[in-house]
């Protein structure tokens, strides 16, 4: 099979496409054609801060058509369309994953879309609902609006009611969050997003903050309003992680963590992945897709994907 490997860590030139042995197909798993894939924001930390064995194949999501079938699985069959989560083997023409860590395709979802739906939308609604317990009406402060997690945590807390504040990069990002379901954004280059979310909550502050960032965890702790709530995922910001927790303890305020890597096989989660496909098969949820490359360019992809220029996810073509 064809293969993007790296032997140390590094920036995007790092990456090297090669020829690999093909995987075998796992007693509890399957084999998949990968028809894409999708670049996820660990994927870009790993590859710049995490060293690997030679020849280990890096990559989170993928989606393709079943080659093969373990002999313990019984609910996929050769043939099928299916995506996948796995904390590797993603960057690859072949993928051999457990069969509980693949979602089948809806009829009328695209591959591109597929691959790159679990991760943010489960991350999403996993920080929203599940540990941020979101209702309608309450006011929520979404940071890297334009990120993947970002636009499908915009969509889902529209859709459930809530008032959307989204942090962007810049003023052309702001009309696509807008349609998206967005309430308000707020440039953080050009204003104080702190000043700002207190302006437009009169001074209140929100009720949730989600932040995929972490070098932004101060300025999230201080938009919530007494007894509010923020979900942290994540850590595309690079930060240490050490926010000041004082002002948190005075005023009753709730820090959650989230890593989504120990989540998705759950039943819970699993299901509402699913359902999720169904509802963006049937358009109730968009799940944009920035650019594509063909996987013998994934350095130009990373490249791409790592610029925070885009909006969406980035995909890549075996």
């Amino acid at each position: 099979m064809k293969a993007v490997i790296y032997h140390q860590p590094g920036g995007a030139d790092v990456l090297r496409y090669v020829d690999m042995p093909d995987p075998a197909c796992p007693p509890d798993g399957v084999l998949i054609r990968v028809e894409a894939i999708s670049i996820e924001g660990g994927d870009v930390i790993t590859r710049a801060a995490l060293p690997l064995e030679p020849g280990h194949v890096p990559g989170y999501a993928a989606a393709g058509e079943v080659l093969a079938v373990g002999a313990n699985v019984r609910d996929r069959h050769v043939g099928q369309k299916v995506t996948s989560f796995d904390i590797d083997g993603s960057h690859a023409s072949l993928r051999a994953v457990k069969a509980s860590r693949t979602w089948p395709v809806p009829a009328g979802l695209g591959m591109a879309a597929a691959a790159a739906l679990p991760i943010s939308f489960g991350t999403a609604h996993h920080c929203l609902f599940a540990r941020g317990a979101l209702t309608a009406g309450e006011i929520v402060l979404v940071q890297a609006g334009a990120g993947g997690v970002g636009l499908a945590a915009i969509q889902l807390a529209h859709r459930a009611g809530a008032r959307v504040v989204a942090t962007v990069s810049g003023p052309e990002r702001t009309e696509r969050l807008i349609a998206l379901g967005a309430d308000h954004t707020v440039n953080y280059r050009q204003v104080d997003v702190l000043q700002e979310v207190k302006r437009l909550t009169a001074g209140d502050g929100v009720d949730l903050v989600i932040d995929p960032v972490g070098s932004t965890l101060d300025g999230s702790l201080a938009a919530l309003k007494p007894e509010g709530r923020l979900v942290f995922v994540g850590n595309a910001g690079g930060s240490s992680l050490a926010p000041n927790l004082w002002p948190a303890l005075q005023h009753n305020q709730t820090l959650l963590g989230v890593f989504m890597g120990t989540q998705f096989e759950k039943p819970p989660v699993h299901r509402t992945v699913s359902d999720m496909l169904e509802r963006a098969a049937q358009g109730e949820l968009e799940m944009i897709i920035a650019e594509t490359f063909p996987l013998a360019e994934a350095a130009r992809a990373h490249a791409c994907a790592e610029n925070r220029t885009t909006i969406g996810r980035v995909i890549m073509t075996p």
